[in-house]
């Protein structure tokens, strides 16, 4: 789903949406900081602020509501133009596929993967166990370093990207089952939601 839909969650979404995909290359981790990285909504007056997470204690129903919806949600949003912001007509049909998934609606969807996002983002990819963002975020900046191919200007931005992300410490995370339960279906969630990043 296109970013421009989702609340942004401040700089610290670039470590949680970064390392929810398993990173095979620098060059994964460079083009999904990127991205990420990139306003979350049309350029909008400096005084209005990205909402804060309302952080939730998820449930197995909640996260099986996400991956059941994903594909109608996908299917909506990926004939969205690139950074526009979705009409009345569009905002109905993602709340409908949001209600038909077990959900009061596309902001309360929306809430869930936002609180799934903070959790993935504190996931070691290799491992696909959680370290806390700064760690996720500190091996991504020493892939990035290390890596020989990746051309200097693409390093540099990807590197001011991290570096970025690391300076916003992401939100505790209020709900430590939330841990558990995001593992329990990581492979699924980043399989889901991972295209977000690419």
């Amino acid at each position: 789903m296109p970013a421009l839909l989702r609340p942004a969650l401040t700089a610290f979404g670039v470590a949680c949406l970064v390392s929810a995909a398993s990173l095979a290359s620098s060059g994964a981790a460079f083009a999904q900081a990127k991205q990420q990285a990139a306003p979350a909504q049309p350029a909008a007056p400096a005084q209005q602020q990205a909402p804060a997470l309302k952080q939730i204690a998820l449930t197995d129903k909640q996260l099986d509501g996400v991956l059941a919806a994903q594909k109608d949600m996908d299917a909506i949003t990926e004939k969205l133009p690139e950074n526009t912001a979705p009409d009345q007509k569009v905002i109905g049909q993602l709340d409908g596929v949001a209600k038909k998934h077990g959900f009061a609606g596309y902001d309360d969807y929306n809430n869930v993967v936002d609180n799934i996002s903070l959790v993935i983002g504190g996931f070691d990819p290799a491992t696909k166990k959680y370290v806390g963002t700064e760690a996720v975020i500190k091996a991504q900046i020493a892939q990035v370093q290390a890596d020989k191919k990746m051309p200097a200007k693409d390093k540099k931005e990807a590197l001011d990207e991290l570096s970025t992300a690391l300076k916003t410490p992401a939100p505790a995370i209020e709900n430590k089952g939330n841990i558990d339960l995001v593992g329990k279906y990581y492979d699924k969630l980043v399989a889901a939601l991972g295209d977000d990043q690419n």
